[in-house]
């Protein structure tokens, strides 16, 4: 069977991902809320929320951990082209300790990273606990990360995962959890407990959005994103 992304079409759909992206950044209104000043941190989001490192406020200073996987290759070049920054490699499993010493790096020089803790495979919402070693090691918390918009074309594609994604004008919400600190030796009970309380930080920020963005509504610009060099999040 022949494999969608290919040697020989991966280049295109290099291209055609960016520009669809590039696009969807003109109508992409994000608002940060609760965002902790705590330096350097490893911001922690389901796989399926992966998009809303767009809106992390700062985020030419945000490492996105991404797969060495040829879909990967296809992320890395449009995280670039949105500002981000990209890390190849794993927390879990083959390339664990090539992307480990990345992030480790990338904190040290004083900037975040980004960890889908479900991916890249899942089970979905399961907590994996590559981040928790990632933390106690660099002695930076994990802060929790979900988005939200009650507009109908924010939607939910049909994936492993439920990936969420705004569809031309949209309007958003990053909101953020208390920063999760690692600051015990991680034992198989330990690690345990604080991938029960970072998913359940998780799940909580989930059922609040929705209170959290009316709250907040009226400082989302209606405007378009149309200068794209100038960082509009709060």
């Amino acid at each position: 069977m022949v494999r969608l992304i290919n040697a020989d079409n991966v280049i295109y759909l290099k291209k055609l991902v960016n520009g669809i992206l590039k696009t969807q950044e003109i109508f992409t209104i994000i608002k940060s809320v609760d965002h902790p000043d705590v330096g350097p941190c490893l911001y922690a989001m389901w796989h399926g929320n992966q998009f809303c490192v767009y809106g992390i406020p700062d985020r030419g200073k945000v490492n996105v951990l991404v797969s060495t996987s040829m879909d990967g290759d296809i992320i890395a070049y449009c995280i670039h082209n949105l500002g981000l920054k990209s890390i190849r490699g794993s927390t879990a499993r083959k390339g664990a300790v090539g992307g480990t010493m990345q992030i480790l790096e990338a904190l040290k020089r004083g900037e975040s990273a980004a960890i889908m803790v479900d991916g890249p495979k899942g089970p979905a919402r399961k907590v994996k606990g590559g981040i928790f070693k990632i933390a106690h090691m660099a002695q930076v918390p994990i802060v929790p990360v979900h988005w939200y918009s009650p507009q109908f074309n924010f939607v939910k594609l049909p994936s492993w995962d439920s990936l969420t994604s705004p569809i031309l004008y949209t309007r958003l919400i990053n909101i953020y959890g208390t920063p999760i600190y690692i600051q015990e030796d991680l034992d198989a009970e330990t690690e345990k407990k604080y991938q029960e309380k970072l998913k359940e930080s998780l799940i909580n920020l989930e059922a609040k959005a929705p209170q959290i963005y009316k709250e907040v509504k009226h400082e989302i610009p209606w405007k378009l994103n149309l200068d794209l060099n100038y960082q509009r999040y709060n």
